[in-house]
C-alpha cells in the first residue's frame, strides 16, 4: 500500500470554492509539488541545463509563474504592462542562484493563488480579450487555461528532471 498523498483534487479540499476555481486551484497546489519534489532533487548547475534540446527546468519554472502572471492580467481585464513583457523576454535566461529561483517560483505561485481566490465568481462568464490581437474567450477560459498552461509545463519540468536524474545516476555508476 503506498503512504503517497493523493493529488490535490483528490484530497477532498477547498469545497467551499467554486468548482471552477477550485480546480485551477488545485493544479497550481499539485504544480507546486511536483516542481518542489523533481526540481528540489536537482543540483543547482542541472536547474538551467537543457539534455536533449529539452528546455530547462528553471526556465520552466519562470514561465509557469510569468505566464501565470500574464494570464491573470488578462482575467483581471488589465493589459500587460512593460515589466511583464521584460519578464517574458527574460524567461530563458539562466537563474542567478537556485535560492533565487525558487523563491521567485514559490512567490509567483502564491501570488497566482491570491489573485485566483479573489477572482469573483460571478465574473467567470464576462468576457475578456488575449493579447494584441485581443483574441476572445471569457474569465472561466482564462482560468482554466491557467490549470492546463500550468500542468503542461509541470510535466515538461519533471519529464526534463527525470532525464537529468538518470544521466547522473548513469554518470556515477560508470
Amino acid at each position: 500500500m503506498s503512504t503517497a498523498q493523493p493529488e490535490p483534487w483528490l484530497r477532498g479540499t477547498h469545497t467551499e470554492i467554486d468548482p471552477v476555481r477550485r480546480a485551477v486551484l488545485h493544479a497550481l497546489l499539485l504544480t507546486r509539488e511536483d516542481i518542489l519534489l523533481w526540481g528540489g532533487r536537482l543540483q543547482d548547475d542541472e536547474l538551467d541545463a537543457s539534455p536533449y534540446g529539452l528546455p530547462s527546468v528553471g526556465f520552466q519554472m519562470r514561465h509557469i509563474t510569468h505566464s501565470l502572471d500574464r494570464l491573470l492580467t488578462y482575467a483581471e481585464n488589465q493589459p500587460l504592462t512593460s515589466a511583464q513583457l521584460r519578464f517574458l523576454a527574460e524567461e530563458q535566461l539562466p537563474s542567478s542562484s537556485r535560492e533565487a529561483l525558487f523563491t521567485q517560483f514559490e512567490e509567483g505561485l502564491s501570488q497566482a493563488v491570491e489573485r485566483l481566490l479573489k477572482t469573483d465568481p460571478a465574473s467567470l462568464s464576462e468576457p475578456r480579450t488575449v493579447g494584441r490581437a485581443h483574441l476572445p474567450t471569457t474569465v472561466a477560459g482564462l482560468l482554466i487555461h491557467c490549470a492546463e498552461h500550468t500542468q503542461r509545463h509541470t510535466g515538461q519540468a519533471v519529464t526534463t528532471a527525470k532525464v537529468l536524474i538518470a544521466m547522473r545516476s548513469a554518470i556515477s555508476s560508470v
